[in-house]
């Protein structure tokens, strides 16, 4: 059975270039638009993976990751911050929040696709 990533981006066209890079991998993609959005969408199966944006409204990757992270069933999913921001001190709010990785945007598909494969085995 496929594997389910949930891409969570407020830029639609983001959202398209994830799904498009992963779905050619056989992956099963749910979009969300914002934090909230996601939180509405992680009942419907089991998420293998989660890809969020730093910078949304509603609701933001850090406040995103934190949520997801206390619920038993997220303890341990491999969550993948794809972001423009760089800094040093923002990856380590990230870390510190429960994020697995980092990708900076712009991104190159085989960077994705090599961290997907990387963190779901």
């Amino acid at each position: 059975m496929a594997k389910t990533i949930l891409t969570v981006d407020d830029s639609v066209s983001i959202r398209q270039m994830v799904k498009f890079t992963l779905s050619k991998e056989g992956y099963s993609i749910i979009e969300a638009c914002d934090g909230k959005d996601a939180l509405s969408k992680i009942g419907a199966g089991k998420i293998d993976m989660v890809v969020t944006d730093l910078n949304m409204p509603n609701m933001d990757g850090i406040t995103l990751i934190r949520e997801l992270r206390t619920k038993p069933e997220f303890r341990f999913t491999p969550i993948i911050m794809l972001t423009t921001e760089s800094q040093d001190s923002r990856k380590q709010e990230g870390k510190a929040a429960g994020a697995t990785g980092w990708i900076v945007k712009p991104f190159q598909p085989d960077q994705l696709i090599n961290v997907t494969k990387k963190v779901l085995g």
